[in-house]
């Protein structure tokens, strides 16, 4: 076994067998979550009238839901990271979120409006207690300063978009044309397999996903451990546990904006905005929370937290930007791109695969790409990473300005400009969102790690419900501005994140400094990517 590894047991293809149950797991909850997510927004636009009949919703309605599920279903990462760093651990977490989502999306295979909601809530807790945690359970399974850990991370992402393609053509076709209740339910049983996979792969998790303060005894257990991997299951968070809420309500600095949270919320969704109100709650309450938190960091932690924070607003913004793709693109799709080939019209909902299709083809080509930039000493830090991808992705929205032209011009747009943009935006979201995952695991300290990966999720839930409002904004300005505008201010800002690199990552601490600079971690690199 190499000593690289955080977990004892057999490796395949230089990486843990434990990536692997977590690879399957993952896979085939994406497969219900995507598969949901593809005909979600086209169920409820569709008339009551049709011969496969929807809801027969207004497309801003509909948007308008979509904005609200997605980023619930994030948010409650933030809860969940909580419960498993404070109450059950990781590995449990996921166990309970996935039954959760099984009877979720079983659920919604019911004909009937209480089916369908409280199948939606389900699964928003469901996906809530298992994404974080599944994700923060992957970067366990790796030594600090392992190179082959943003590798594993891109080959989890790979599981991720194996399940999303499957369920885009196989839930996405039998939804559109046998029933969209036969594809919601097609979707649950996708979730019942990643269930069964993850409960039978337990002998390849036995050191990662458990409660903090079991962590080090269960590592120690193992017999091929070395001193320096059992370490680092717990370097820096030898300090005494802090109840964080505890904490919170124990000085003004916390205590006030805790507590304002549900009025000003309440204020101001119900006399301004129910967005508005929603946002101003939470971050007051998070702004609370955080800031005890903060109490309990010393200078180095602070700092890198704080470039974790910075993180978090390039994660809403390339969300907020990326997911269009379910919501306003998804129904451009359907209204007004000509879908004929051959004589044959292609379902809409088929074109949410083009994402996971590229990302497939594409994933270990732009992993290794930066893997051996780094090894040549060239700019490849993840929050460059990041801007670069944000650059790219939103450079793809100018293939969908190109589109709405040719809609205005003709009365129907080609094919091309979707599978142009989607392309531009998997380049961009393999350059960003797996770096990111990656990213959180190297600078939160272990002790809040669940916590900080589940507001990564609520901030990618942030991104989602701004692209419901993007979308929501279409009906009032029109695609070409939304597309041109979404591209614009994505170059922006990723060349804003560049400008100021060389300050962020002096508050990283090296974190990233020293992967790949051993013969060790070299010869780790070579078994994951290949030699030159």
């Amino acid at each position: 076994m190499s000593a690289n590894s955080a977990n004892s047991g057999k490796e395949l293809f230089g990486h843990p067998m434990g990536l692997y149950v977590l690879f399957f797991t993952e896979m085939w909850e994406r497969f219900s979550y995507y598969g949901m997510r593809a005909i979600l927004v086209l169920y409820l636009v569709t008339a009551t009238t049709e011969e496969n009949p929807g809801l027969g919703w207004e497309n801003g309605d509909a948007l308008a839901l979509y904005g609200w599920y997605t980023m619930l279903v994030y948010v409650m990462s933030i809860p969940g990271g909580i419960i498993a760093d404070r109450l059950i651990g990781q590995k449990k977490s996921v166990l309970v979120g996935g039954l959760l989502l099984c009877g979720g999306h079983g659920i919604l295979a019911v004909e009937e409006t209480w089916a369908f909601y409280t199948g939606l809530a389900l699964i928003v807790l469901g996906v809530g207690m298992l994404k974080p945690n599944i994700s923060t359970m992957v970067g366990g399974l790796y030594k600090k300063g392992d190179i082959r850990r943003d590798k594993g991370f891109t080959i989890f992402y790979i599981g991720i978009n194996i399940g999303a393609f499957l369920s885009s053509l196989i839930v996405g076709y039998v939804g559109e044309v046998h029933g969209w209740h036969y594809g919601f339910g097609l979707a649950g049983i996708g979730m019942l397999l990643g269930q069964i996979i993850y409960m039978a792969g337990q002998k390849h998790l036995v050191s990662v996903g458990n409660l903090m303060k079991n962590q080090k005894e269960d590592a120690e257990e193992l017999p091929v451990q070395s001193e320096e991997t059992i370490d680092d299951f717990t370097a820096g968070d030898e300090k005494k546990e802090v109840n964080l809420f505890k904490s919170m309500f124990s000085s003004a600095g916390t205590l006030i904006p805790a507590l304002l949270s549900v009025p000003v919320g309440v204020v101001l969704g119900y006399f301004v905005d129910s967005t508005l109100g929603f946002f101003s709650g939470v971050l007051l309450f998070l702004f609370g929370f955080f800031g005890a938190m903060f109490k309990d960091l010393n200078k180095i932690e602070k700092d890198r937290i704080t470039v974790v924070f910075i993180s978090f607003l390039i994660v809403v913004v390339f969300w907020g930007a990326f997911e269009q793709a379910g919501g306003l693109m998804n129904i451009y799709t359907m209204e007004k791109t000509n879908r004929v080939i051959f004589g044959t019209e292609i379902p809409a909902s088929v074109f949410q695969s083009l994402n996971a299709g590229f990302i497939i083809l594409l994933g270990t080509l732009i992993a290794n790409f930066w893997a051996k930039r780094k090894l040549k000493s060239k700019e490849s830090s993840s929050l460059f990473k990041m801007a670069i991808g944000t650059i790219i992705m939103g450079s793809g929205f100018m293939f969908m300005t190109a589109a709405a032209a040719q809609y205005e011009a003709q009365g129907a747009s080609a094919m091309m400009w979707l599978v142009f943009a989607y392309l531009f935006h998997t380049i961009g979201e393999l350059c960003a969102s797996p770096v990111a995952l990656s990213f959180i695991t190297k600078l939160s300290p272990l002790r809040y790690g669940s916590i900080m990966m589940g507001t990564y999720f609520a901030m990618t839930g942030f991104g989602n419900k701004l692209a419901g409002f993007l979308g929501e904004s279409a009906s009032k300005f029109g695609e070409y501005a939304i597309f041109t505008g979404i591209a614009v201010f994505c170059a922006i800002f990723g060349i804003l994140i560049i400008l100021l690199l060389k300050k962020l990552k002096a508050l990283t601490h090296g974190a990233e400094d020293k992967e790949g600079t051993t013969h060790e971690e070299t010869e780790g690199f070579e078994l994951a990517y290949g030699s030159d």
